[in-house]
């Protein structure tokens, strides 16, 4: 969602590379040039002067003038700038006395039955509660059954559908079932419109009245631009929210709104919905966006997802081919799936410092998602012997597996230069260590690639699976000092831990 801003402030501080000292001239013409990019985005206006009152208070004055690296400190006020815009610090889901409610509001089309059923997996999954849900929607046809489905394809429990009964009596029913069977959290789905009206209004205040929500989750189509913003502030004034959820982020939206919500609203984001899939949603870190949308990645949250999809037996498995210097179509194999189950090759390197730019490079040179998919069909065309023993694949047998996947003996030509180039990696891994490796990689990024040495240095010599373990043992310490260096503002002190730094 934030790519094109992400770009076009990428444009601007590439002006201040080399500066030797920052004039108050060039302060003013980058907050320009800043001002003209947020507005692009569809960032509110009276959120856009703010931030860049923000902005030049801060940049015009002698830390910066005479700064060793006045343009990383500039960016650095702009980071911060961003998450103080975002909202400052992430804002976790509450939980009162059980069982509690969730009313969840928003206009009709902005995903809120779908994002109530994925807030119900992620707090039955992650948070260990027990959840029912209940659609309050008496007036969208096959709302109620709708809910009912999604409830049996995600495992929650749902409330029974009783014709003609009143949303605020169904809400009453949902909550006292609640109490008698021991439920943790109650989900109100209540009904949308295609605008604000009075009665939407007077629904949604009368069912906060009956329940006393510990939450009330505004859903909001990212899509949507500064009508997300309105919606907000007219839901908020009448309702009180406690936060947001914005939908469709993975969408081509140009990010103004999520921008603009917290600063106009004063409300936090808590989620986000980054895909279709119910294990498509993620917290919202307002640092950790700040630094994506900066091009300084977001190594905490791509370790954190890395802690919950890699298998625990394969990366145990990865990491003893590492020791020994292997790697065949089976490691080649796994790696891959590994990476799908992280959201793929652009999503993984939007999260490393310095390489948000990679992302649009790699699908131009065709290195994406299909790819991978193309080179899975013809490892699952091989034999296992084959899969194993790589030097076996003869002319003959490139053949067969070309007519087997669908492809041709040059794509399995350079999958084979694929996997011999991983496995003489593997071999100087192995003989100069990770490290080593690092600063090899290092010169030939430009030197880009401080931090991710850093994390190699501290990388557990067991390998990935002791990284994992170590990962779900620290602690979940709040936001804190940043564990990679003062590029890249916020860290988490988990990930410091993992790392061996310690906590802050």
């Amino acid at each position: 969602m934030f790519d094109s801003l992400s770009s076009k402030l990428g444009t601007v501080f590439s002006k201040l590379r080399g500066k030797g000292a920052l004039s108050e001239n060039d302060v003013m013409a980058v907050s320009r040039e800043i001002r003209v990019a947020l507005l692009e985005a569809d960032v509110a206006l009276p959120v856009v002067k703010d931030f860049i009152a923000t902005i030049k208070d801060k940049a015009v004055g002698q830390n910066v003038i005479k700064g060793v690296n006045p343009g990383q400190q500039v960016i650095k006020i702009v980071h911060d700038a961003l998450v103080e815009m975002l909202g400052s610090a992430h804002s976790e889901l509450k939980f009162s006395t059980p069982p509690c409610a969730y009313l969840m509001v928003g206009l009709q089309g902005s995903g809120k039955t779908t994002s109530t059923a994925k807030i119900a997996r992620l707090l039955t999954e992650k948070h260990k509660k027990k959840v029912l849900m209940a659609s309050l929607d008496v007036y969208r046809p096959a709302a109620q059954e709708q809910l009912a489905q999604l409830g049996e394809q995600t495992g929650v429990a749902t409330l029974d559908i009783i014709e003609g009964q009143k949303p605020v009596d169904i809400a009453k029913r949902a909550m006292d079932k609640g109490r008698k069977e021991g439920y943790d959290v109650v989900m109100l789905d209540t009904a949308g419109r295609l605008s604000i009206d009075e009665a939407l209004m007077q629904e949604v205040a009368d069912v906060k009245k009956a329940t006393n929500p510990v939450e009330v989750l505004l859903v909001a189509d990212a899509m949507t631009g500064q009508d997300a913003v309105q919606t907000a502030t007219a839901f908020d004034a009448r309702v009180d929210l406690t936060g947001i959820m914005l939908t469709r982020v993975d969408g081509d939206a140009r990010g103004g709104a999520a921008m603009s919500m917290t600063a106009v609203t004063g409300k936090p984001i808590k989620l986000i919905g980054i895909g279709e899939k119910w294990t498509e949603i993620e917290s919202f870190h307002p640092d950790r966006i700040a630094g994506r949308i900066l091009g300084m990645g977001d190594v905490v949250s791509l370790v954190e997802k890395a802690a919950d999809t890699i298998d625990q037996a394969e990366a145990e498995k990865m990491g003893e081919s590492l020791k020994k210097g292997q790697f065949n179509f089976n490691d080649l194999l796994s790696q891959m799936k590994q990476m799908s189950k992280m959201g793929g090759v652009g999503a993984l390197a939007k999260m490393l410092p310095g390489m948000g730019n990679m992302a649009g490079m790699l699908d131009e040179a065709g290195v994406d998602d299909k790819m991978m998919r193309r080179q899975e069909a013809i490892i699952t065309s091989m034999t296992p012997n084959e899969r194993e023993k790589p030097n076996l694949l003869n002319a003959s047998r490139k053949k067969r597996i070309a007519a087997g996947s669908g492809s041709t003996v040059q794509d399995i030509n350079r999958l084979c230069k694929q996997q011999k180039q991983m496995e003489t990696v593997m071999k100087k891994m192995k003989k100069q260590g990770m490290g080593g490796m690092m600063k090899q990689m290092k010169q030939m990024m430009g030197g880009n690639m401080d931090d991710l040495e850093m994390m190699a240095g501290k990388m557990n010599p067991k390998g990935l699976g002791a990284e994992m373990d170590a990962m779900k043992n620290a602690d979940n310490g709040k936001l804190g000092a940043n564990p990679f260096g003062d590029n890249i503002p916020g860290g988490n002190a988990k990930l410091a831990d993992l790392l061996g730094k310690g906590k802050k």
